[in-house]
């Protein structure tokens, strides 16, 4: 399996989140990405990550570089920008007057209303594509 470059931390027990995740795991296959959801508190505290920012959205995390890291709407823009074709999608996207300015609303909306709209589910899931991290200096991807 190929070593993936970045980290999403994710709701796991958010129905909408996890079949985003199950969606991109489908596409990648663990190549660009591993998945955690923001219910492993162990794992996020290795890598500086709080409850509280958590709450702010969904965390996308370069692996090799601890200062790239792009949260909520961001977060959702970068990471189809990395999957093939998705810069001219996200181009295109951002060239379109106020649609980024909606994007970034609606996102809010969503993370603030998504167990009421989506539901939620009894137990976390957990991807397959996972990160493991032993202590707090040593994060690796299997």
């Amino acid at each position: 399996m190929s070593s993936a470059n970045y980290i999403i931390i994710y709701d796991g027990n958010c129905n909408l989140c996890v079949n985003f995740t199950k969606l991109l795991e489908r596409f990648d296959r663990g190549k660009l990405f591993r998945y955690i959801p923001m219910q492993n508190t162990a794992i996020l505290e290795t890598l500086n990550i709080t409850p509280q920012d958590c709450e702010q959205g969904m965390i996308l995390k370069n692996i090799e570089d601890n200062s790239l890291i792009w949260q909520g709407s961001e977060a959702a823009e970068k990471i189809i920008e990395l999957l093939p074709n998705g810069q001219l999608f996200i181009n295109a996207y951002r060239s379109i007057p106020n649609l980024k300015s909606i994007g970034d609303k609606s996102y809010l909306k969503i993370r603030d209303n998504r167990y009421q709209w989506f539901g939620g589910r009894e137990k976390t899931y957990y991807s397959p594509y996972n990160l493991n991290c032993k202590n707090n200096s040593d994060c690796l991807v299997n």
